[in-house]
């Protein structure tokens, strides 16, 4: 298994809205910090990008795009120094997701998606991606990506039967296509696992891995799946991943057991076994480790209850 498609698969989008925003000048709009992740498309015309995250104002023309993470805010106006509304109060939505905001001047037309998603199974993912990063419309997955814009805006002009239904599973889709194109773009030359999966020489390795977490892997059967030697695996598993072979399983196992102490009821033993553990002793002690408190508090601050007969 692919760890991005199991990424995706655990993260289980919970809610997506499309709205296309006609903005005529004069036009502010901010988008506040908030726990949910934005996809960002400049269709037609121009605006300023603010953010304190960026180094500096940044100017956008049509077919600009970007990701933002969840809890990075940000505004767009445009021209610098424009009042602002909250892009709640903005986009007032009409028929098909349609919006308007501003004057009378020359328009700008904004595409925007919100995502709302499990934070927790998120996290491997979003935190190696930068809190706002653009993509590019010009490569394969940017044609893609593209296409699903011009295909919920098509299904939302059309005004016909479950074209709500249609244009939210397609923003589903889109949020799919924008992580995948971020994973591709910035994997190859970053330190993490991202760059360690694009690594042809690791990726059967760390495939197996993933198909099968529960196995008591060592560095030398890892090694024999990438076809190399132990010590030059390790030497280039730490370069590429920043991490030793099995720190990273353990990083794995611990995302896999906060996914299932939030998703499941499943009890501490049960869960010890499913991620490689042969007790459930052995997993809280490993647990209590890294994340600074034993699974059944972790599961209890998450607001999930405890499992039958144990935590």
């Amino acid at each position: 298994m692919d760890p991005i498609d199991d990424l995706l698969a655990t993260m289980r989008i919970e809610d997506a809205r499309y709205t296309r925003v006609t903005a005529r000048a004069p036009w502010g709009i901010s988008f506040p910090p908030r726990h949910l992740a934005r996809l960002v498309l400049i269709s037609t015309g121009s605006c300023w990008l603010t953010s304190d995250v960026l180094d500096g104002p940044r100017r956008l023309g049509a077919d600009d795009c970007f990701l933002v993470r969840a809890g990075v805010g940000f505004t767009l106006q445009d021209e610098r120094g424009r009042p602002v509304v909250d892009c709640e109060e903005a986009f007032v939505r009409g028929p098909g997701g349609t919006a308007r905001a501003g004057g009378d001047g020359a328009p700008t037309e904004i595409v925007s998606s919100r995502f709302a998603f499990d934070a927790v199974a998120a996290e491997p993912l979003f935190t190696l991606l930068p809190p706002l990063f653009r993509l590019h419309l010009d490569d394969t997955a940017g044609h893609l990506l593209r296409a699903t814009f011009d295909l919920i805006a098509a299904e939302g002009a059309t005004g016909r039967i479950g074209a709500g239904f249609v244009m939210s599973r397609l923003s589903d889709v889109l949020f799919v296509q924008a992580l995948r194109a971020c994973c591709a773009e910035f994997g190859g030359g970053a330190v993490g696992w991202l760059a360690a999966l694009r690594d042809p020489r690791l990726a059967p390795a760390l495939r197996a891995l993933h198909e099968d977490l529960a196995r008591p892997w060592t560095v030398d059967a890892l090694a024999r799946e990438a076809g190399m030697s132990r010590s030059a695996f390790a030497a280039l598993f730490k370069e590429k991943a920043g991490d030793t072979p099995l720190g990273y399983l353990t990083a794995w196992r611990m995302y896999r057991v906060k996914t299932l102490l939030r998703e499941s009821p499943l009890s501490v033993q049960e869960i010890a076994v499913r991620v490689g553990y042969d007790t459930g002793s052995a997993l809280s002690r490993a647990f209590l480790r890294r994340e600074g408190l034993s699974p059944g508090a972790w599961r209890q601050s998450r607001g999930r209850p405890a499992a039958p007969g144990g935590a």
